[in-house]
């Protein structure tokens, strides 16, 4: 955590001055515009891509989107390499982030996991034509949980276990052809989605060892949850200048604590993920 991020720690909840305030503003401003433009790695092994939303006072209090970027590197660590706040989450907006990550020294990026908005994947490829990608599998079994019965949920997200825990690709492509055999005569669109769908089984491209780790979004959801959890002390943010504040000290927070930490599974991976960059 940075010496500011320290400082408010330390005094809150506490009485202080008018002048203390503003200096303590000025100081985290100038920390929001240090990480912003903040030079980062050449290469990551994948990058997470997540939308949370809080609340921000322009004219009135509404909701809005706070776009964050995550990154594994090479030796396992891990850090957010960017955000920024719009009134709803879009793929041109994503482009915008990502060209900006690229702006700021990133040159590789072997795979880029999200949620699958439309749109998304084009605006990843744009930037980084090479990068694979991986649509989130939790949240494929979202969507298909509402489009099924409620006596059929169970047996569905089961089934669907089967597709992200097969041991290489094609044991994988071999449970979705079982799951579309089940299903397909009650769930005729559920099955040709899945089908049809060309970034589910992306991750096998990648080492057993960080399989679990690239499949779905969870490692990003966690972290926002983490962030929603602490914004909710204040009630609504007085605009984006103070969002920017707290959320660059968040940051700051989540990039000290895991900056030399290994994520699980990327020591027993190095060797084959430093093949994949050189290829």
């Amino acid at each position: 955590m940075s010496e500011i991020s320290h400082l408010i720690e330390r005094m809150y909840g506490h009485h202080y001055t008018p002048q203390t305030i503003s200096n303590m503003t000025q100081a985290v401003t100038e920390e929001v515009e240090a990480f912003r433009q903040r030079s980062l790695s050449e290469r990551y092994v994948c990058v997470y891509l997540d939308a949370t939303f809080l609340p921000v006072k322009r004219e009135t209090v509404t909701k809005e989107a706070v776009y964050i970027a995550v990154g594994i590197r090479e030796d396992g660590s891990k850090e957010v390499l960017a955000y920024t706040v719009a009134p709803t989450e879009s793929a041109y907006v994503w482009k915008e982030l990502i060209g900006d990550i690229h702006a700021r020294g990133v040159t590789e990026v072997l795979l880029f996991i999200s949620d699958g908005l439309p749109g998304i994947k084009d605006s990843i490829h744009s930037v980084f034509p090479k990068a694979k990608y991986q649509t989130c599998f939790i949240h494929v079994g979202r969507n298909i949980s509402h489009k099924v019965r409620v006596s059929d949920r169970k047996a569905i997200c089961e089934d669907l276990k089967s597709l992200y825990r097969a041991t290489d690709k094609a044991e994988a492509e071999q449970a979705l052809d079982a799951f579309i055999e089940k299903w397909k005569k009650s769930y005729a669109k559920v099955t040709q989605s899945l089908k049809a769908n060309p970034d589910l089984f992306t991750f096998y491209d990648f080492p057993e060892a960080i399989r679990r780790s690239i499949y779905s979004t969870n490692l990003i959801e966690s972290f926002n949850k983490q962030i929603k959890r602490y914004s909710k002390r204040k009630e609504q943010f007085p605009n984006e200048d103070s969002l920017d504040r707290f959320l660059v000290t968040q940051f700051e927070a989540y990039n000290q604590r895991f900056a030399t930490r290994c994520h699980i599974g990327f020591d027993q991976a190095r060797a084959e993920l430093a093949e994949m960059f050189s290829g």
